[in-house]
Parts: C-alpha cells; sequence; structure tokens
C-alpha cells in the first residue's frame, strides 16, 4: 500500500480495493499502532485514531481533497500514486 503522507507521527496510505470491502474511495491512516479507514468526506469506514490526531488528518484530508481523489483515479487505473503535500 504507497504511501502518501506522513506528518505529526499520522502516516497515510491507499491503495484501490477492486471488488474490495470498500466501495467508496478511502485512505487508510495510522498513528501509534491504531488504524482508521476513513471516506474523503471525513466519514469513518472502520477503526479509530485518537482525537487530536482524527482533527488534524480531518483537517489535511479537507485540504487535499482532489489530489486525495486524483491519487484514487491513477492508483484505480494501475498507476502509480503521488506524494502528498503534509501539515506543517
Amino acid at each position: 500500500m504507497p504511501t502518501l503522507c506522513m506528518f505529526y507521527g499520522i502516516i497515510i496510505r491507499m491503495y484501490a480495493e477492486n471488488g474490495g470491502q470498500h466501495n467508496r474511495p478511502h485512505l487508510h491512516a495510522s498513528y501509534s499502532g491504531e488504524e482508521v479507514v476513513i471516506d474523503f468526506e471525513g466519514n469513518v469506514l472502520e477503526g479509530s485514531i485518537p482525537k487530536g490526531k482524527m482533527r488534524l488528518l480531518l483537517a489535511w484530508i479537507e485540504i487535499h481533497r482532489e489530489e486525495l481523489e486524483a491519487n484514487w483515479k491513477l492508483l484505480s487505473d494501475g498507476e502509480p500514486a503521488f506524494k502528498i503535500e503534509p501539515l506543517r
């Protein structure tokens, strides 16, 4: 699963699940051994991370939504994803 970004201990990965468990575009974020799967609207599909880190993740998703959607399309087409800038 390609790593798209890392910031404040949060690691964000994405892969296209053709026919997989989640039908909508989403990402996987992990922090300190915990993982959350979240769609690009900020809906949690499964898992959790600490609330403070979740707020940072949601802000990052809002800022980079177009880039996330572009990466989802690339991965769905069998192309490699590109890195996205972290929160600073």
